[in-house]
């Protein structure tokens, strides 16, 4: 196992040393027709290290039918020092997840992290508002159990295509979480719709910080509600990249600080960005 420190091009120190290591695929299973959950083997001292909201880079296999190049970046699902696992939940959509969902219990996968900027959770914020769709529930997943374990109320509003495809809905439960879940099917996911729900959490307290994941129509929601009701948020971003340490600077996109625009690395400086500065695109 090889471990190193992480800098940015000034040079300075992360506060998240990396590892890169082979690790042990213990299971490999679909938990639908699009999702799967990645089960690697992984030691305790990787694991501790590991915080919500952070990603590792996958090399993924070569194989016959699938030849993808760079790694693959991937949020953390589940991190679990005692029964020393590492968990991902992915959708098959590319050549890299295609040749992950080839990977059979036995094979090793090269990973690279824990990478970059976790969530934060304040001690002011008792009531957590998480917000996601699609994959971008398993990002929410680790900083749900880490609520949880700080006795913090948790409401989790799961959205998705249809109710096949909502994920994480026990894991939420289990959590003592109340869980909303919303559908394209059934017409209860539209911007409207759940801008409602939102505005009743907030008239009975139950939100004092909205945390979200990849979509750019929640995240517009989102802010525009932060801001009517002075609540603040957090925002992991999804964004391809090469590198994953901040070295080649093709995941950057604009944010806005202080009033002006900013480019930021979404890997080095994110993956998790305050609500409002993110901007949708």
């Amino acid at each position: 196992m090889t471990v190193f420190e992480q800098t940015d091009s000034f040079d300075r120190k992360s506060d998240y040393p990396i590892s890169e290591l082979d690790l042990l695929v213990k299971s490999n299973e679909p938990v639908n027709h699009e999702y799967r959950q990645l089960i690697l083997a992984a030691p305790a001292d990787l694991l501790d290290r590991c915080r919500a909201g952070q990603f590792f880079h996958l090399l993924c296999p070569q194989t016959a039918d699938h030849r993808p190049f760079l790694r693959r970046p991937m949020s953390i699902y589940g991190f679990y020092p005692q029964s020393g696992e590492l968990h991902f939940l992915f959708k098959v959509t590319g050549t890299g997840t295609r040749a992950l969902a080839t990977l059979q219990p036995g094979d090793r996968l090269s990973v690279a992290g824990p990478l970059g900027k976790p969530f934060e959770i304040e001690d002011s914020w008792q009531h957590l508002v998480l917000v996601a769709r699609g994959v971008g529930l398993a990002t929410l997943a680790p900083l749900a159990l880490e609520a949880h374990r700080l006795d913090r109320k948790l409401t989790a509003i799961c959205s998705a295509r249809h109710r096949d495809y909502l994920l994480s809905i026990d894991y939420f439960k289990d959590l003592g979480a109340d869980v909303i879940a919303i559908t394209d099917a059934e017409g209860t996911s539209d911007v409207d719709h759940l801008e409602r729900l939102l505005e009743d959490l907030v008239q009975q307290g139950k939100a004092d910080v909205f945390y979200t994941c990849g979509s750019n129509r929640i995240l517009t929601l989102l802010k525009k509600i932060g801001k009517r009701h002075s609540i603040p948020g957090q925002i992991a971003l999804e964004q391809q990249m090469a590198c994953g340490l901040g070295m080649c600077h093709c995941c950057v996109r604009p944010f806005e600080q202080n009033g002006q625009i900013v480019n930021l690395r979404v890997c080095r400086e994110g993956p998790v960005f305050d609500l409002q500065a993110a901007l949708a695109w």
